[in-house]
Formats: structure tokens, sequence, C-alpha cells
């Protein structure tokens, strides 16, 4: 909360965001200052959400319960489908390499219209690492699996044969994993599911968190704006880590102890609805837009992709169904297809 410049916060309307923002809130108004707040919407969104196992449930109606909380300044930013597909390419110039598509693209432009308002925006980011939030902490069949549990399947089959062998991105992906389960510290008595627990908080922390973080920082700091993530602070992250998983997953709730934690300082309906990721466009024109972008690069065999891609597997990734999501609940096959667009984009930039 420290700064000269102006200071907001993200508003997500899920439990880690909205303590974030009430905690600030009550700080704020000890002071007699007035707190922004920001919230991310995609153009006819609600017109086509449909729940999933990663995605409960739309974020609207507790955002607005939120703001009615609060009273603070709320501000929405609504996206549409041609800004998102326009922002890919310079969500890679701010990443400097191809990131999570839409995901990414989508925080640039948020983060750009935050910083009209404030110079500092603070995060309910790293709640879900820390605190064991994410669906494959709980779902047995994801938690006894031996690789990162965010990566169900790989994007190697969609490499040149000969690439793929040169590669061999699941066996460096598996080492790296097998060496990170090596390095996780538990106590001599530790008990196996325990251990186990602990190796996934491990692996969130050194490979899933540090992607969020990167992704965090390079697309705020691409519009000068600094987000600031408090549940981030190494005191807690440190402290957690030696809380034992039947502690953190009190009553049987993920992130039990956070929300119990936050009994008073957050609305009932707000403190104990399921997990929801980062907010993503449902709309079919950004499937259609990505595709057809696709379809044209394919179409050129000059196109630098096509060096390193098999085509026949890109123009089956456009035909088919993706029902499997790579990358925990982030990358459906719209968020794939345009990944492939930003590793097109890449290689070109760079002349290769």
């Amino acid at each position: 909360m420290v700064s000269d410049v102006p200071v907001g916060a993200f508003l997500s309307g899920g439990v880690d965001s909205s303590a974030i923002s009430s905690l600030a809130n009550s700080y704020f108004r000890k002071q007699g200052r007035e707190l922004h707040t920001f919230s991310v919407y995609y153009k006819d969104n609600a017109q086509y959400f449909e729940k999933s196992k990663f995605q409960p449930d739309s974020d609207d109606k507790f955002i607005k319960q939120m703001v009615d909380y609060l009273g603070a300044k709320h501000h929405s930013v609504v996206l549409d489908t041609a800004q998102l597909v326009d922002a890919l390419e310079s969500a890679v110039d701010a990443r400097d390499l191809p990131g999570m598509a839409d995901i990414d693209a989508s925080l640039l432009l948020f983060c750009k219209e935050v910083k009209n308002h404030v110079t500092v925006a603070l995060s309910g980011e790293c709640a879900d690492e820390v605190f064991c939030g994410y669906p494959w902490y709980r779902d047995k069949e994801i938690l006894m699996r031996q690789n990162f549990p965010w990566m169900p399947n790989s994007r190697e089959g969609f490499l040149k044969p000969e690439l793929a062998e040169l590669v061999k991105a699941s066996s460096y992906a598996q080492e790296l994993y097998c060496e990170t389960i090596k390095n996780t510290h538990t106590l001599p008595d530790c008990d196996p599911h325990e251990r186990r627990m602990k190796e996934m908080v491990n692996l969130n922390l050194n490979w899933f968190m540090q992607t969020l973080l990167d992704r965090k920082d390079r697309m705020s700091m691409f519009s000068g704006l600094e987000v600031r993530v408090p549940f981030c602070d190494y005191r807690i992250v440190e402290y957690l880590y030696s809380v034992p998983w039947e502690m953190k997953n009190y009553k049987d709730r993920e992130k039990g102890l956070l929300r119990e934690a936050l009994r008073g300082i957050l609305p009932d309906e707000v403190l104990w609805r399921k997990k929801s990721p980062y907010p993503k466009t449902h709309n079919p024109a950004y499937l259609a837009a990505v595709s057809e972008k696709l379809s044209e690069i394919i179409a050129e065999p000059s196109s630098p992709i096509l060096r390193f891609v098999r085509k026949s597997a890109l123009q089956n990734l456009l035909e088919t169904e993706n029902p499997v999501p790579w990358y925990g609940q982030l990358m459906t096959k719209p968020q794939t297809i345009a990944y492939f667009l930003q590793i097109n984009y890449w290689l070109n930039k760079y002349g290769f």
C-alpha cells in the first residue's frame, strides 16, 4: 500500500482479489481516501458462457456484490474480439516470447486501461499456489499422475518428426518434473500423502507460479503499470509451506484455511464460492477469427512456422474439438490456435 503514486486493486469477484480489495479499501477509508477497483469483461460473454469443471460460474454477479459491499470507485474494462486478436502480437512483444495467447493479450489490454487511472495495482494472484486452490490439488487421478499436473498432454505431436526426435520435449519435461520432486523439502516423519501435497506445492511454486508472475509483470509493465501480489510475500509463502494439508483443506474446501481467515472480511456468498480462474472470452467470434488467421498462415508456404510444425496437425486442430485443456484450465482450442499465431509472428519478427 506504500506508494507516492495512485494505488488501485484488481477485482474479479473471486476470494483472492476480493480479500485484497476489501483490506485495501479498509486501509484507504481510515485515511479518508477512495479505493479504485478494476474488473475485466468480454463483449457478449454472458451470452456464450458455459459452465465447466474449471470454470463453474461467471464472475459478474460476484463482482457486483463486492462493488456494493466495498462502496469503492469501480471501473469495468470491456474487451471485444477484434481487440483480443490484435493484441496477440503486442503480447508477444511484451513477453518477448509466444505466451498464453489471449490470456496474455487480455491482461495486457486490461492493464493498459487500468494505467489510465492508477500507477500501482494490487492483485490476488498466487493465493492458489500458496493455499492450494487449484483443482489438481483435489483431483485424485491428477494428483497421483507423475508429471506436471497442468500438462495432461503435450504439444510435441505438432512438431515435425525429425524435430520432435531431436528435442524430446516430453522427456525433457519429465526430467524437470523428477528433479523438482527430488528437491521437495519435508520432515523425516512426513506421511506419503502429506509428502505428495508438499511435492505439488513445490511444483506449483517453482513452475506454475513463476510463469504467471512473469506474465503479470510483463503484461503490466508494458504499459507502465506496477502490479503487486501480496499473497506472494515470502513470509506468507514460507509459513504456508509448513502448514499441513489437512489445515489448508479446512472443512474439505479448496483454500479452506484462507476462507476461514477471511470471515467477516468478505460477504459469505463470495467467501464460499467455488474457485473460478482468470476470465477468458467464450465468444465463438474469437475462435472464428483466430481460426481464419491460422488458415491463412497454413495456406502460405513461406510461413516460418511450417518449417517446424506439421501442416496436417494444424489443419486437424482447426477441424476437430479440443476437449482436454492444455496448461491447466487456461489453454483450450481457441487459445491453442492463437498460440500458434503467436509463434508464427515471433518467428517472423526475428527473421527465422
